[in-house]
């Protein structure tokens, strides 16, 4: 079994919920305090031992390849201000892996961002984050995600239990089985909560094999709008081999919605002790009702 190295990051999308700020910065690149959002998921694939991240982005997304990049003007000019800890922390960005661009021209999805890096994937498993979910985890949700695909050998997907009214927000997995690591049986694009007893909703972290870009070439739109996804190639692979699915541990911030991005920023806030206390007697004197 090949060790998974590789971890690819589509962040093609226009954001349009985020208007106007998304009109000039990418989502993507928003900050959770001081850190960007993409900067959390490329660091969580490294901690995951990865050491290749592909990113697949469009014309507007120059900030997410700036930012990894060497600054040499900034650079100089911590250094000769003392501003040390800067310094290494700018300097480090372009050290934690080897990170490349793929650029998708039209935003077709998520199935033609994942197969635009057929070839750099080549015969290897890999990781996929999609930048809309943080896990706050002591374990990473990417080390979870590689614990059980070394354990089974299959592609394997994130999941979460969700409420009759968000069934149809979400990709669905249906499974009999009751072990740790489920087999997935059949998936549904967004159906409504009567169409299925599962509450089990696709997150958008997966591993993934090299046979997924045979069915993505392959897979026909199975949903009601005529738009091919992701979750159509995954189920005619179901079909002929299996597929698992966990239910990892976790505290997830849905990042897609602004509610989710102020509590993930609430969160970060919470962690760090030098504004903890400050920030709760901050929040304590304001008039909420």
């Amino acid at each position: 079994m090949k060790k998974i190295t590789k971890c690819v990051i589509p962040a093609a999308w226009m954001w349009t919920r985020f208007l106007p700020a998304t009109k000039a910065l990418p989502k993507e690149m928003f900050p959770v305090i001081d850190k960007p959002v993409m900067q959390m998921l490329v660091e969580e694939a490294v901690w995951a031992w990865c050491t290749d991240i592909i990113i697949v982005t469009w014309r507007s997304k120059r900030a997410i390849e700036d930012h990894f990049d060497s600054n040499f003007e900034l650079e100089e000019r911590l250094d000769k201000s003392g501003k040390f800890v800067y310094l290494k922390t700018v300097k480090w960005l372009n050290t934690l892996a080897n990170i490349v661009y793929v650029r998708q021209p039209y935003p077709k999805g998520d199935w033609d961002a994942i197969l635009r890096t057929k070839t750099l994937i080549w015969d290897e498993p890999f990781l996929v984050f999609f930048w809309d979910d943080i896990i706050d985890n002591e374990i990473s949700a990417a080390n979870q995600l590689v614990k059980a695909y070394e354990e089974k050998g299959t592609p394997i997907i994130c999941s979460t239990v969700v409420s009759d009214d968000r069934v149809s927000n979400y990709g669905i997995l249906e499974s009999s089985s009751n072990d740790d690591i489920f087999k997935v049986e059949r998936f549904l694009e967004k159906p409504k909560a009567t169409e299925t007893k599962s509450r089990n909703a696709n997150i958008w972290k997966y591993v993934m094999t090299p046979d997924i870009f045979e069915y993505l070439e392959k897979s026909v739109p199975l949903n009601w709008d005529w738009e091919t996804r992701l979750i159509d190639a995954f189920e005619l692979l179901r079909r002929e081999k299996p597929i698992h699915w966990i239910k990892i541990k976790w505290t997830r911030y849905d990042t897609w919605s602004k509610l989710g991005f102020l509590k993930l920023c609430i969160n970060e806030w919470l962690k760090r002790n030098w504004f903890k206390d400050e920030l709760i007697e901050y929040i304590k004197t304001l008039k909420l009702n």
